[in-house]
């Protein structure tokens, strides 16, 4: 969100504020230009010329060092490049790493975050507003809103598709598919619901039969006799192989107890065990489950799974308050009211929190450090300058004041223990 506001179009002008505070800075060294050529064409007229000179001149001094200072940290004085001056844009990624680092090593770690956590009762927080959204205003639900879009709007959706993508297959990759398949199949024989399945596939061979009745007679023709081709007979054969073809699996429709279906039953059975007990059974699902993974085609699907949550995301961020009057609201509030009647699941809750927080802050303490110092190399110098000097250049200007007022001081002081020694 950081980068994306930072690309938004910058004011031109600067605000009115700092614009004031430019014009009085320099004002007063001019006018104290002015006082010092005045003071030194009337030097020889009175004694007094020479305080007012001193302050001038020493004013003049302390208003344009400082001048030079305020400017040096955001571009070149009077555009020349001299060494150590544009600090701000010169040492942006420097100043990315030094503020990564500050937060790594005084915000990211683990016992800081737990410290914070403690404090927080995030799930008494998040209780009030599930059970009655409204309390908290539509302010409060539009403004949630907007952030969960731009949120969603803001991040690198290419990096996170990969990311969601990458934390799937890595899931996948951990399950031991083949015992897990061989449980389900014998859970699903021993409440007989496997049977649908095998009338499907009965009723799918008799279709493919169906719709391949003259491949089957092609094939006995090519390979008949040529004695059985001249007398027909190889037609005869074809049509007795596919009548008897269509007899069978009507059968295995009808009879439950059909031989074939019994068989069948038998083969998964045994299947089933392969799948749970047999090591090369097992390793042959495992192959086949990390070819399925690495093939192009699964990634993408993967990735389309992400993209149609996002959009699901997006879509009901973009109207919470459809949300929240359905059936999920209901169930959401129902949530929220559980949260604040039961004490013992909000501390649950809260621990919980508070584990996954510090567990994040051990993890990718360093890869949220990374993130903030590649964004700030990302960002653009002049952008950045103009708008830290837009937001401190006020306070900076009053340094040339003093600087002036100070400068003009010290040459006071100076030229009056001159004068008295």
């Amino acid at each position: 969100m950081i980068s994306v506001a930072l690309r938004r179009p910058l004011p031109t002008r600067a605000p009115a504020g700092l614009v004031r505070m430019r014009v009085i800075a320099t004002g007063m060294l001019i006018a104290m230009a002015a006082a010092f050529l005045l003071a030194r064409a009337l030097d020889d007229v009175h004694p007094g010329w020479g305080f007012v000179r001193a302050f001038a001149e020493a004013a003049m001094v302390g208003g344009l060092a400082d001048w030079f200072a305020v400017t040096a940290l955001f571009r070149h004085p009077l555009g020349l490049p001299i060494p150590h001056t544009a600090i701000i844009p010169q040492n942006k990624d420097r100043i990315g790493d030094q503020l990564a680092a500050f937060l790594r090593d005084y915000f990211l770690i683990p016992p800081v975050v737990a410290r914070r956590m403690r404090r927080m009762d995030v799930a008494s927080a998040a209780g009030r507003w599930l059970a009655s959204p409204s309390a908290g205003g539509k302010r409060v639900t539009r403004g949630a809103s907007r952030l969960a879009v731009e949120v969603l709007q803001a991040l690198d959706q290419e990096r996170l598709g990969g990311m969601v993508r990458g934390a799937m297959v890595q899931q996948v990759r951990r399950i031991e598919l083949s015992p897990l398949l061989g449980r389900a199949l014998e859970a699903a024989m021993a409440e007989n619901r496997h049977q649908p399945l095998l009338d499907g596939v009965v009723r799918w061979a008799g279709r493919v039969l169906e719709a391949n009745q003259q491949v089957v007679r092609n094939m006995v023709h090519e390979r008949a006799g040529t004695i059985l081709r001249w007398t027909g007979l190889d037609e005869t054969i074809a049509n007795k192989i596919i009548d008897g073809l269509d007899k069978m699996l009507a059968d295995m429709a009808e009879q439950p107890d059909h031989p074939l279906r019994t068989k069948a039953e038998e083969g998964l059975a045994t299947l089933a065990r392969d799948l749970q007990h047999k090591p090369e059974m097992q390793e042959r699902v495992e192959s086949l489950k990390h070819a399925l993974l690495e093939n192009p085609a699964m990634q993408s699907w993967i990735n389309g799974l992400w993209e149609q949550a996002r959009q699901a995301m997006l879509r009901a961020a973009r109207d919470p308050e459809r949300l929240l009057s359905g059936g999920i609201g209901d169930m959401l509030r129902q949530l929220g009211q559980t949260l604040e009647d039961d004490a013992r699941l909000r501390n649950t809750l809260n621990r919980y929190i508070r584990r996954v927080a510090v567990g994040t802050a051990a993890d990718y303490g360093d890869v949220i450090v990374g993130l903030v110092s590649e964004t700030v190399r990302g960002w653009d110098a002049q952008t950045i300058t103009q708008r830290l000097e837009h937001s401190v250049g006020k306070d900076l200007q009053f340094i040339r004041i003093n600087g002036t007022l100070v400068g003009g001081a010290v040459g006071l002081v100076i030229h009056s223990i001159d004068v008295l020694l």
